[in-house]
């Protein structure tokens, strides 16, 4: 590996650690790097789930505020991204390297569109829980506050959970995005925290994904080591200004970035 090639991957995992926490899909960042440097599809995926475990680590200390009070929600739904996280990581060994060859530019594409309209679903969410706080209430708007969804979300959102885990587990883009669209519709609880839960989520799926891979996969550590410096950084960046910030540059690139993997790809 050539020192550009390693300036080059701790840039990516710095840039993906921080959206990993601002927006949830830095995969799209280090994946298509690890491929353009020449790492196999597999390979790269595996050696970047490894790595990117302690910028998540990272984006999770970063929003302790956040976490004060979900103990028993982190509990609950830490259960299914768990079990999803295990189950998407034998799913990418126990499959056809052929097959992950083939749908990852279809996984790509899915997160490069989740990210790219992650504001308007995060509206959509935001104006269907107050419509269906105040049908609840009656109508009657000073009601509204005290109607809420169930507090560590129904069965259905174990579930939704659950299968994000296993995507996250086999590829992981964007899982970000679809853990918050799970939360927002069946959770009631500010996008903030929420965001904070979705963060120890994606956590989980990376870590225990990453010790099946180490356990049985081949791992690049020298890769692990640059995305795990790089994203530890930006993990702790990201906690920073995520509050505060609009993603929508980190957004674009991110789309710029999966629709340019996507292309090579293909080609």
């Amino acid at each position: 590996m050539s020192w550009l090639d390693a300036c080059l991957i701790v840039l990516a995992g710095t840039a993906a650690g921080s959206i990993n926490v601002i927006v949830g899909s830095g995969t799209l960042v280090t994946f298509p790097t690890l491929l353009a440097l020449g790492y196999p599809p597999v390979t790269a995926n595996v050696s970047n789930t490894v790595g990117l475990v302690p910028g998540s680590l990272a984006g999770a200390v970063g929003y302790r505020r956040e976490l004060r009070g979900q103990r028993s929600r982190l509990l609950r739904l830490g259960m299914a991204s768990v079990l999803g996280g295990v189950l998407g990581a034998v799913l990418l060994l126990t499959l056809p390297s052929s097959a992950f060859d083939a749908v990852v530019p279809v996984l790509i594409g899915l997160g490069v569109v989740l990210v790219a309209v992650q504001p308007w679903v995060s509206r959509w969410l935001k104006d269907r829980a107050a419509g269906q706080a105040l049908a609840a209430a009656g109508g009657d708007v000073d009601a509204v506050a005290h109607v809420a969804r169930p507090p560590h979300g129904s069965l259905l959102v174990w579930g939704l959970v659950l299968l994000t885990g296993v995507y996250g587990g086999y590829f992981g883009a964007a899982q970000g995005v679809l853990l918050l669209a799970v939360m927002g519709i069946g959770i009631g609880d500010d996008l903030q925290r929420l965001n904070a839960v979705k963060n120890v989520l994606a956590m989980l799926v990376n870590l225990v994904a990453g010790v099946v891979f180490v356990v049985v996969a081949d791992v690049r550590w020298d890769v692990v080591g640059l995305i795990a410096l790089g994203a530890t950084l930006g993990g702790l960046m990201g906690a920073r200004i995520g509050r505060a910030l609009p993603p929508i540059a980190f957004r674009a690139f991110v789309v710029v970035v999966g629709v340019v993997a996507i292309v090579a790809l293909l080609a």
